[in-house]
């Protein structure tokens, strides 16, 4: 009887070490897949959590584009992305723009209320930098053949951020 209850105490600690384990290790390893924002040569290479997840979103609300929401979103790896709510489930790599940053934990995104509106999306790094892109909106849905167009120069540095470690 003795054997049987240190056999059964045994399979409980087992149990629990592999369900712990479970819950601890990620469900999935990360993808860089085409045109990520994460440098594969860097140290976030896949798999690699570059800091937290971060989404933010901007409604214009002047005529031509009302009712329209743009989401920008980081993940885990610092991969950033746009989604235009006229494109359902389709969500724009950013890594396709010029001097798109490397391992973004924090995004920011702001519409200019004017007759030709300006998508502005701000993303902040690991090590504190801030990147801007400024994207001319139209009454065509942003989608991967025409955000480099619409963000024409891409992402600059912005001089001086009071984050930067």
């Amino acid at each position: 009887m003795r054997k049987l209850a240190w056999a059964a105490r045994g399979m409980s600690v087992v149990s629990g070490a592999v369900l712990l384990g479970a819950l601890i290790a990620p469900s999935a390893v990360a993808d860089n897949g085409p045109g990520s924002t994460a440098d594969p040569n860097s140290s976030m290479a896949v798999g690699k959590k570059c800091g937290a997840r971060d989404v933010s979103s901007a409604a214009p609300d002047y005529v031509s584009l009302s009712g329209v929401v743009f989401r920008v979103a980081s993940d885990a790896q610092g991969n950033s992305f746009l989604n235009d709510s006229r494109s359902p489930g389709v969500w724009i790599n950013l890594g396709a723009l010029t001097d798109a940053p490397t391992c973004v934990i924090g995004t920011a995104a702001s519409v200019t209320e004017a007759a030709e509106g300006r998508l502005v999306i701000t993303l902040l790094t690991q090590n504190g930098t801030q990147h801007e892109a400024v994207c001319t909106t139209s009454g065509t849905a942003f989608a991967p053949s025409n955000i480099v167009a619409a963000c024409g120069s891409g992402f600059t540095l912005l001089p001086n951020t009071p984050v930067m470690k």
